[in-house]
């Protein structure tokens, strides 16, 4: 049975709860905020199952993987969708294509009180839902058994989520289908849903007022210059750029990211997936014609199946063959976890013991002159440290 000892040692892919005949797992929320399977002994026969699925015991490799992915620059010809979307919105579009041929497809979204939950879409309509980046894990509940009983009808499906959510399907599903289709993003790490709870809170309790719409990656200021929107039952709006807003400010610190994320396992140009969905952050440097700050996302196609995705786009995607490693040293978390913040462990026992207001205060206000030159000097005794060893 599985039985997690070093919370690294789990992503939350919730494949194994997915896979139990005996429904024997449930999945524990942590002081903070991320699920862990815990296995009810007394109802367990022990099949193992849940040990051969799990994507940290069993790391996936795709065999149908291309030994280096193709690297495009690409968007949506539909000016309207690449203003919805986060990036350049190819998503979108190669959703279309799968729905087109009468199938589903997968992906995070929204529930009626803003939890990021994985769903299931079979309407071109409904792709809203799953469109833009929400920077929070989703909850992929008994999604992997959605994908299953579709595949095993004979319908067409499309799965999109992190590198490990992907890998989780594929030991889960135990086999290939032929009409399975995947679509992974490039991650940074996934934060605490405990976090994105208390940050809503916050929000709605200056307002007043319950959140009627969440954007993470909204374009007013551009795409690299992006803004959290929000608008109220209320009629207020809440917009700040990247820079000003709370919650981003911790997540792109990497303060509350799941554990596994710091040691991430699917960090490399072999993707698990089909496809890797991306922003193409820095491609003015080399090719700046493809950058007018509507957003360029990166398309890594790592098979023929991939490759038929973009096929089945059609003119409705600009594409441009750009080179891999240029697109990497924009994007590393392509191929590298960020590291472990010093003060992660006192973030959260702070944010046990304090109102979310202090610890936000404490944590993301700006280091004052003491503290930045404390830190300057850290890095030049480190580099020093490192320049001497090497001698």
């Amino acid at each position: 049975m599985i039985n997690i000892v070093d919370e690294k040692d789990c992503n939350g892919c919730k494949a194994c709860l997915n896979i139990c005949p005996k429904v024997c797992i449930e999945m524990l929320i942590d002081e903070e905020g991320f699920w862990y399977p815990k296995v009810e002994t007394y109802k367990c026969t022990e099949c193992g199952l849940c040990e051969m699925v799990c994507p940290e015991i069993n790391i996936y490799s795709k065999k149908q993987s291309y030994e280096e992915p193709i690297c495009l620059a690409a968007w949506n010809n539909d000016e309207n969708t690449r203003e919805d979307s986060s990036s350049g919105g190819v998503f979108t579009s190669i959703a279309e294509y799968i729905l087109s041929k009468s199938g589903v497809v997968f992906g995070a979204g929204y529930d009626e009180t803003f939890k990021v939950i994985h769903k299931e879409v079979s309407r071109v309509e409904d792709l809203k839902e799953l469109r833009g980046s929400k920077y929070v894990q989703s909850d992929t509940g008994k999604t992997y058994n959605r994908v299953k009983y579709n595949l095993d009808n004979g319908t067409k499906v499309l799965f999109t989520g992190t590198p490990c959510q992907v890998a989780g399907l594929y030991n889960y599903l135990q086999k290939d289908y032929e009409e399975l289709y995947t679509a992974d993003i490039v991650c940074n790490g996934v934060a605490s849903p405990l976090i994105f709870e208390k940050y809503k809170l916050n929000v709605e309790g200056q307002f007043e007022s319950k959140i009627k719409s969440i954007t993470f990656r909204n374009k007013e200021y551009g795409w690299k210059k992006y803004s959290v929107v929000m608008n109220f039952d209320s009629g207020g709006r809440y917009s700040e750029k990247i820079g000003n807003d709370i919650y981003m400010q911790g997540f792109l610190r990497n303060y509350y990211l799941r554990p596994s994320c710091y040691e991430c396992s699917y960090k490399n140009t072999q993707r698990a997936s089909d496809i890797t969905l991306g922003d193409y952050w820095g491609i003015a440097s080399k090719y700046p014609t493809l950058d007018d700050d509507t957003g360029t996302s990166l398309l890594l196609v790592n098979t023929d199946k991939g490759n038929a995705m973009i096929r089945g786009c059609g003119n409705n995607v600009f594409t441009k063959r750009c080179d891999l490693g240029h697109a990497i040293s924009g994007n590393p978390s392509i191929i590298s976890s960020v590291k472990i913040p010093i003060l992660r462990e006192k973030y959260f026992n702070d944010l046990n013991k304090h109102e979310f207001e202090y610890v936000i205060k404490k944590y993301m206000s700006p280091p004052s002159y003491i503290q930045s030159k404390i830190i300057l000097c850290k890095r030049v005794f480190t580099f020093i440290k490192e320049k001497i060893i090497k001698k």
